[in-house]
C-alpha cells in the first residue's frame, strides 16, 4: 500500500513490527529484505512520488567549512538515488582494518565479513559483480591503451555505473504491493519518543501542518547521514542530550570525500585510445580506473587512501552545449537504450567527462519546464563544438588525440570527532531546528593527497608518459573542497559506546529497538563512493532482523524487552 499523509492533520498510524525511515537505497534495501518475511512493515518518506516545494524546501542545512549541496539530501520516493550517477566500487582491505597512524580507525567487520553481502547486493540491486572490478573483468580494457604503465608505488582502483543507475524508488516500488508492506508518503519523522530504553512510537509532521504518531517495535532509521544524527539529536525523551547521545558522540566523526580538479598531466605523446583510465562503456556497464597509493606505503608514510583519475582535454571539454546534449541523451531512455543495443559488445570510450557516472551540478541541478529549453538552447547556441562532438561520439573508429589530461582528486578524510552534525538556532519548514554541518579537511587529509600527487609525478616521468603539472602543496586556499555528496560517520558502528554510536549489528548501544543504515555507521570512509557499501551492511542488517530479532526457530516474535 502507499500512502500519501499531506491532507492528514491528527490520526495514529497502525502498530508495525519494523518502521524504517527513508526510501533511499539503505531504506528500500531494508524493507524489499523484510518484504517476504511476514512482518508488518512500514517507509516513511518525507517527500512524495515527485520533487514538491515542501520536500525541497526540508533539504534546508547550513554548512560550515565544505559546503553541503541540496540536491544530496532529497525529499523525494527513492532518496539520493533519483540523482545520483550511479559510480560505484567496494571498500579496500585497509578502510576496515585498525590503521596506528588514523586516529579511530577500523571497523567491527572485516573486509572478509563484508564480501558476501557485496555479492548479494551485486545480484540484487544491478551493482558489478565483484570480479568486474579485478584484472579478469574490466581490467582486461588495460591492455587495450596507447600506453602501458607499470605502476610501484600506485595501484588502480576502478569503478562502475551501471549503464542506467539504479533509482531505488522507482525500480522497487513493487515492495509496497507485498501483504503488510506500507509506504507513507509526505511523512517527516521529527523525532522518537519511548520510555524505560525503548522507541515506542514516532512523531510525524506532514506539508499540511499535521501532527501524526507511527508505533513499531522496531525502529530503522535510513534518512542519511546528516538527518540520521539530526533525528536523533532531537529525541530527548531518553537522553537529554539526544536519543543514544549518552557519551557525546550523536552527529560526530562527519567524514565527506572532497573532491575537484587540480593539476594537469601533460603527455610525452597524443593518445587515442586509453578506454581503462580514461573511461568506456562495456558490458553494461560505464567505468574508470582511478590511481591510489599501495597499502603498504599508505602505512609505511602514515597516509589515508585517496584517489586521482584522469579526465581527457577534448576540443570541446567544458562546453555546456555538450553536457546538455549528453544529459538529454541519457534521460531519452528508448533512443539511449537502442543506441547501447546496437553497440553490444565493444567497447565504446567515453567523449566527454559528462559521460563517466560522475555527474556535474549543472546535471543533477532540478529541472523545470524552462530548463528543459535551457538545455535545448544551450545545444544550439553550441553548434559547432557539439557537432565535433556529435561526429567523435556516433562514428566508429573516430578517435581525437588527447595531449591532456586534468586530474580529479577524491580525498578520504579521517575520523575527527570535531567534525560534526549539530543543531541549530534555525528551524526548518516543520519548525524544527536545523542541521548544522561543520566539517573541513585537516593536515592529515592534504599530506595524504599531496603524496599521492607526489608519487604520481614521479610515475609519470619513471613510465615516459609525461609531467604532471601543479605543485598541490603549495596551492592557496586548499583547491580540493568540493562536497562529494558522501555523507558519512555520524552514527558510527563499533565496539565501543565511548567512541561509537551503535554496535556491530547496527543497533544503538543504549537503545533496544532503534538500528541505522546507511552511510552515517561507516567509522571509516575510504575513497570508494559509499553505496554500494551502505546497501551491502543494509542486506546484512535486515537478514540481521530476520534471524535474530524476530524469528526463534523459523516462527516469528515480538524482540526481547
Amino acid at each position: 500500500m502507499i500512502a500519501d499523509l499531506g491532507e492528514r492533520r491528527e490520526q495514529d498510524l497502525a502498530t508495525y513490527d519494523v518502521c524504517v525511515v527513508g526510501s533511499g537505497p539503505a531504506g528500500m534495501t531494508v524493507a524489499r529484505e523484510l518484504s517476504d518475511c511476514g512482518l508488518s512493515i512500514c517507509v516513511l518518506e518525507s517527500g512524495g512520488r515527485r520533487p514538491t516545494p515542501h520536500g525541497d524546501a526540508l533539504r534546508k542545512v547550513r554548512s560550515e567549512g565544505i559546503h553541503i549541496k541540496e540536491y544530496s539530501r532529497e525529499r523525494v520516493l527513492g532518496g539520493a538515488s533519483t540523482t545520483w550517477a550511479g559510480l560505484s566500487s567496494p571498500l579496500d582491505p585497509v578502510d576496515t582494518r585498525p590503521r596506528p597512524h588514523v586516529r579511530h580507525s577500523g571497523w567491527p567487520l572485516s573486509a572478509d565479513e563484508l564480501r558476501p553481502y557485496y555479492q548479494r547486493a551485486a545480484a540484487r540491486y544491478r551493482f558489478a559483480p565483484l570480479e568486474l572490478y579485478g584484472p579478469a573483468g574490466f581490467g582486461q580494457l588495460e591492455a587495450r591503451g596507447d600506453l602501458r604503465p607499470g605502476w610501484n608505488e600506485l595501484e588502480r582502483k576502478v569503478f562502475l555505473a551501471a549503464a542506467e543507475p539504479q533509482d531505488f524508488g522507482a525500480e522497487w516500488r513493487d515492495v509496497f504491493d507485498a501483504p503488510g508492506v506500507d509506504l507513507y508518503l509526505d511523512a517527516t519523522l521529527v523525532r522518537m519518543e519511548g520510555t524505560d530504553g525503548r522507541v515506542e512510537r514516532g512523531l510525524l509532521r506532514t506539508s499540511a501542518g499535521g501532527t501524526l504518531t507511527v508505533a513499531a517495535t522496531v525502529f530503522v532509521l535510513a534518512a542519511g547521514g546528516i538527518e540520521n544524527a539530526r533525528i536523533l539529536l532531537a529525541s530527548r525523551d531518553l537522553c537529554p542530550r539526544g536519543l543514544g547521545n549518552e557519551r557525546d558522540q550523536v552527529g560526530r566523526y562527519m567524514m565527506n570525500h572532497p573532491k575537484s580538479y587540480f593539476g594537469l598531466v601533460r603527455l610525452a605523446r597524443p593518445v587515442t585510445e586509453l578506454p581503462y583510465y580514461f573511461g568506456c562503456l562495456h558490458r553494461g556497464y560505464a567505468g574508470y580506473a582511478g590511481l591510489r597509493l599501495r597499502d603498504e606505503l599508505q602505512d609505511e608514510r602514515g597516509l589515508l587512501n585517496c584517489y586521482v583519475r584522469f579526465e581527457p582535454l577534448f576540443p570541446w571539454s567544458d562546453c555546456l552545449g555538450v553536457e546538455a546534449l549528453v544529459y538529454l541523451v541519457k534521460h531519452s531512455k528508448s533512443f539511449f537504450r537502442g543506441w547501447k543495443e546496437r553497440r553490444r559488445g565493444e567497447v565504446i570510450a567515453l567523449r566527454d567527462y559528462s559521460e563517466s557516472g560522475d555527474d556535474s551540478d549543472f546535471q543533477n541541478e532540478r529541472k523545470s519546464g524552462l530548463a528543459w529549453l535551457r538545455m535545448v538552447a544551450l545545444v544550439l547556441v553550441n553548434l559547432p563544438a557539439v557537432t565535433r562532438y556529435a561526429y567523435f561520439r556516433l562514428r566508429r573508429r573516430a578517435a581525437p588525440e588527447v595531449r591532456v589530461a586534468r586530474v580529479r582528486n577524491f580525498m578520504e578524510m579521517a575520523p575527527d570527532p570535531d567534525n560534526r552534525v549539530v543543531l541549530g538556532n534555525e528551524t526548518d519548514a516543520n519548525g524544527e531546528p536545523l542541521p548544522v554541518v561543520r566539517h573541513d579537511t585537516g593536515a592529515l587529509d592534504r599530506r595524504s593527497l599531496i603524496e599521492l600527487h607526489r608519487a604520481l609525478a614521479a610515475e609519470l616521468e619513471r613510465n615516459g608518459l609525461g609531467r604532471l603539472e601543479g605543485r598541490l602543496e603549495e596551492a592557496r586556499p586548499w583547491p580540493v573542497d568540493r562536497d562529494a555528496s558522501h555523507h558519512m560517520g555520524t552514527t558510527r558502528m563499533g565496539r565501543d559506546p565511548a567512541t561509537s554510536v551503535v554496535d556491530p549489528d547496527c543497533r544503538l548501544h543504549s537503545v533496544a529497538n532503534v538500528y541505522l543504515a546507511g552511510a552515517s555507521v561507516f567509522p571509516t570512509s575510504g575513497c570508494a563512493n559509499p553505496t554500494f557499501t551502505l546497501v551491502a551492511l543494509a542486506i546484512r542488517l535486515a537478514e540481521h532482523l530476520r534471524r535474530e530479532v524476530f524469528a526463534r526457530g523459523g516462527e516469528h516474535v515480538a524482540p526481547a524487552p
